[in-house]
């Protein structure tokens, strides 16, 4: 297959799809089977295995542990053994560790497997992110991390949607899952040639590329936060505010379509700006205004789904605009490194947003959840500011 052309930069000039097609229907793959295996696995332990509620918490936050100590390690195995097999190496643990599940008996077992599981994604898609932020071209950056984002979304929707035809019993669900996620290997193989190569080392330790662009990896750190601690409260939040269940679920799949109908025009309109960077502060700006909002909004539906429609699009954008302005910043081995930071802070914001928020309620009752959503969005602008102040005194 031949390679994407470039210009005298290095840069790439046109957008190559075959290229991006394999790496964005690898990832998106990956994502279908997570949208399936997480409400799966939270049922069989409460129900089969008779776990309690804090155990299969404490299973699950293995997920962020496992994300923080594979990303660190993902650019160095991609430098030894090359992006793209290192990707279907990481396809193949993730579908092994899948079927795993099902023959798991012993609660125990199931940390490991988590633990695998999720470190394979997490390689997954911090190389498939290096892949598409390499081959995109500068200018349609923000297009092409807006069709990423689009149809993992997509992907994410789809799996629950799976499951709910499936069910929880036998062994269907869990071979679905896994032959889901083999499917990846599929593109990756015919695209391997195509995989951007990363021939040197990083120049600097990996904890350096967290504040080498604070502005992306701030960015996403709130976007784990809110998007985990907001929507896995979220329900809890509605029906104490004396919503019906029906009334908190629709509320939720309305953020999830301004989710999937705001990153494509978010990615566009980056694409026109020289800084990205005031579009990202613009975006928390409104995540904090909506945040504060709910309290107010709470006793009129039809406000309130407005509202979460366009809040949803903003929380999702920092992470697309995020991605585009770490990619139009570095390049090469500096932008796989930065790329594994940047799904490092996602994880720890995966890790502190379910706690802090949920602390945040039982200390300060149920608009405690609003407040601590705007926390997160304000410590984004915080920085945006700092930014902002620090390169006035440089200049």
């Amino acid at each position: 297959m031949p390679q994407p052309t470039t210009d005298a930069n290095g840069h790439v000039e046109h957008i190559h799809w075959p290229s991006l097609i394999a790496a964005i229907s690898a990832i998106s793959a990956v994502g279908i089977a997570i949208g399936l295996g997480l409400p799966l696995l939270s049922i069989i332990l409460e129900n089969k295995l008779k776990v309690s509620s804090t155990l299969i918490g404490l299973n699950a936050a293995m997920a962020g542990v496992a994300s923080m100590i594979a990303a660190p390690i993902t650019t160095k195995l991609a430098h030894d053994f090359g992006v793209a097999q290192v990707m279907m190496a990481a396809v193949v643990i993730a579908a092994a560790s899948a079927m795993g599940f099902y023959y798991a008996d012993q609660f125990w077992m199931w940390f490991p497997l988590r633990f695998t599981f999720h470190g394979a994604t997490t390689t997954l898609f911090i190389l498939s992110e290096f892949w598409i932020n390499e081959a995109a071209p500068p200018r349609r950056r923000g297009l092409v991390l807006g069709i990423y984002a689009t149809v993992l979304a997509i992907g994410f929707a789809v799996g629950p949607l799976i499951f709910s035809a499936l069910g929880s019993e036998g062994i269907y669900p869990f071979l679905t899952g896994a032959a889901i996620i083999m499917l990846a290997v599929i593109p990756i193989f015919i695209a391997r040639h195509e995989s951007p190569v990363i021939d040197t080392k990083p120049d600097r330790h990996f904890f350096h590329y967290i504040f080498l662009v604070p502005t992306a990896t701030a960015a996403v750190f709130a976007f784990g936060a809110v998007s985990s601690g907001g929507l896995s409260l979220f329900p809890i939040y509605a029906l104490r505010e004396q919503l019906s269940e029906a009334q908190a679920a629709v509320l939720l799949t309305v953020m999830g379509i301004g989710n999937m109908a705001f990153q494509i025009p978010l990615g566009l309109y980056s694409d026109r700006l020289k800084d990205r960077r005031p579009l990202l502060a613009a975006m928390a700006v409104l995540g904090v205004l909506g945040s504060l909002a709910l309290p107010y909004l709470i006793d009129h539906w039809i406000m309130m789904a407005v509202i979460l429609f366009f809040w949803g699009g903003c929380v999702s954008g920092l992470y697309t605009v995020g991605l585009a302005h770490l990619g139009a910043r570095l390049s090469g081995p500096d932008l796989a490194a930065a790329n594994a930071a940047f799904i490092f802070c996602y994880a720890v914001g995966t890790v502190a947003g379910p706690q802090s928020i949920g602390a945040a309620m039982d200390v300060g009752g149920n608009d405690g959840y609003a407040w601590a959503l705007a926390g997160f969005f304000g410590f984004y602008v915080v920085v945006s500011l700092c930014r902002v102040i620090f390169r006035s005194k440089r200049g």
